[in-house]
């Protein structure tokens, strides 16, 4: 079986409100992507990962896999698709991605750029096809 290595950039960018406890915006980042290490600048948190592992492993588990394959593949442009995701949830280290208007106290935004092997490829390690809710290996 070939081992395929994953080169991809994910930029997380989450807007810090006066009523907000900074700390908090940072688990919400690091509970989803536990990679990262937000820092804090200009009123918003911006954390850097070079995997979506914590991610993935939170999608299968909460089994949402085919939902964040239609949002992944809705926004992808070329090598690079981003999505919302939103806070409160993410506080409570569950994935609720948004859609529509951005929550009173803004949502997470997560920018992907996939360098290697391709986008495709990236969003179907990271969410893959299911049958019937479970993932179907490719292979």
């Amino acid at each position: 079986r070939v081992v395929t290595v994953y080169s991809v950039d994910v930029e997380i960018t989450a807007p810090v409100n006066d009523t907000e406890v900074t700390a908090r915006v940072a688990d919400a980042i690091t509970n989803l992507f536990p990679e990262a290490d937000p820092t804090h600048r200009a009123g918003a948190l911006h954390a850097e990962a070079h995997t979506m592992e914590g991610f993935s492993e939170e999608l299968h588990r909460a089994e949402i896999l085919d939902t964040a394959r239609s949002v992944f593949f809705d926004n992808l442009d070329g090598n690079r698709f981003a999505f919302d995701l939103k806070k409160q949830a993410a506080f409570e280290g569950r994935v609720n991605f948004a859609v529509g208007d951005p929550a009173e106290l803004g949502d997470i935004h997560v920018e992907v750029t996939v360098r290697e092997p391709d986008a495709e490829a990236f969003i179907d390690y990271a969410a893959p096809p299911t049958e019937d809710g479970t993932p179907v290996d490719p292979e």
